[in-house]
């Protein structure tokens, strides 16, 4: 039996209890597509869903929640969050990960029976991210090649939006390592879709491809978008693109 599905460190070295911030945006009614958990990556907080994907997806009938990495949480404890809390919700739910939250929605995969799961730009091989990193921002970058946090420009997460919007999501943001991990296979026979940008300058299409590769297919991609899919400008556009396919891909189940 694997050490994946044994699990001793959750035995020898149970995860801190802790109060997690949850953010939704319900629907009303009998009538309601499954829920969706979004999991933000390292520096980011539910805030970056709830500014406009939260309440996009309840206006198109499914229920809607993000949840905030615990501060300071490694790895085994930010996926040990996204499991506890998608097993609370009442129903069998989506997951969708950004950036190194999409990481953090791959593990969960192998501990959580999802309807099915979105990896957005997912940040989910190191060295690659931290290549373009430093092909983009080597001064923010430097200190993650030797295990420190990583910090992104602008440049890096935005194309199109307006420099002041833009800069007040960066004062948000919080400096934060990458997460590493592998990416394991998901419980159940679940549709898995990759989607981000070949415009992107921490993921590149490269690691994309790779991404989508592992879960047997392609990535559906939105030219002239930044890292930041859910904050730039254009994005409805791949809320809606992944709406569409959830409703097309649940409907066939």
């Amino acid at each position: 039996m694997s050490e994946e599905l044994i699990r001793f460190a959750d035995w020898t070295s149970p995860v801190p209890p802790v109060e997690r911030e949850v953010v939704s945006r319900l629907v009303e009614g009998e009538d309601q597509q499954p829920p969706l958990l979004f999991v933000p990556g390292a520096g980011h907080g539910a805030w970056a869903f709830a500014e406009h994907w939260l309440a996009h997806a309840a206006g198109r009938g499914f229920p809607a929640y993000a949840l905030t990495p615990r501060p300071g949480g490694d790895l085994r404890a930010q996926v040990h969050d996204a499991v506890q809390v998608a097993a609370s919700l009442p129903r069998q739910a989506v997951l969708i990960g950004h950036g190194a939250g999409a990481l953090v929605v791959a593990r969960a995969l192998g501990r959580y029976p999802a309807r099915a799961a979105v990896l957005a730009a997912p940040r989910t091989a190191r060295g690659a991210t931290i290549g373009a990193a430093l092909r983009a921002n080597p001064v923010g970058a430097v200190p993650a090649v030797f295990g420190g946090r990583l910090r992104l420009n602008r440049r890096q997460l935005f194309n199109g939006l307006p420099a002041e919007a833009a800069d007040a999501y960066l004062s948000k943001l919080a400096p934060a390592k990458e997460p590493r991990g592998r990416l394991p296979r998901p419980v159940g026979n679940l549709p898995v879709l990759v989607v981000g940008s070949p415009d992107d300058r921490v993921v590149s299409r490269k690691a994309l491809e790779r991404t989508a590769s592992h879960y047997g297919g392609a990535p559906l991609l939105f030219p002239g978008m930044g890292h930041e899919l859910m904050l730039d400008a254009g994005w409805a556009e791949p809320i809606d693109a992944i709406l569409d396919w959830l409703t097309k891909e649940l409907a066939a189940r």
